[in-house]
């Protein structure tokens, strides 16, 4: 049996779950989402805990069971919690700023850099070097996270560019003269 997938999911207060036709509503204190689920798992609620479970130990069912149970627990983290991730902006003169829900970047290119997030994710910029990038659903808060750090990714020589929080750039040696 998947390890993932036979963990049961905690439903903390404040959070309401329900299956209709396959699909799956999640509503909590700081939002709703809603998923598909696949034709063959099934969610079994008891109380204030949910069990995925899978209709035989196929290969492909095994895959399913553990993937949905995460799907779901996400779900459930992200209109309870929310998610948030952060990024760095590191060389000179780079930097970022707030125009109306707008970011707005320089990063060494002859212009500037703008983006524009989906209504349900947040941007906070705590100061010119730092991105902070808030949500519900954990794979779009991950998307756009990705799409910022992809307009400038950190140089392996000079390790300038914008990284995640906690990334560590491992620079490369620089030419050296010869003789």
């Amino acid at each position: 049996m998947s390890r993932i997938g036979k963990k049961l999911i905690e439903v903390p207060n404040g959070v309401e779950i329900k299956e209709d036709n396959g699909m799956i509503f999640v509503k909590g204190p700081l939002g709703n989402l809603e998923m598909k689920l696949h034709g063959d798992m099934k969610l079994k609620m008891e109380g204030s805990t949910i069990a995925v479970e899978r209709p035989s130990d196929l290969k492909k069912h095994k895959a399913l069971h553990g993937l949905t149970r995460s799907l779901v627990n996400n779900m459930i983290e992200g209109v309870s919690k929310g998610y948030e991730k952060k990024l760095l902006i590191v060389g000179v003169g780079y930097r970022a700023a707030l125009q109306g829900t707008k970011l707005v970047m320089n990063l060494g290119y002859s212009h500037q850099v703008e983006f524009t997030p989906d209504a349900d994710i947040k941007i906070e910029v705590p100061n010119q070097t730092s991105i902070i990038i808030k949500g519900i659903d954990k794979q779009k808060v991950g998307q756009v996270a990705a799409t910022l750090r992809s307009k400038r990714l950190p140089d392996p020589y000079k390790g300038k560019g914008i990284r995640y929080d906690k990334e560590v750039v491992r620079l490369k040696e620089g030419k050296t003269g010869s003789k």
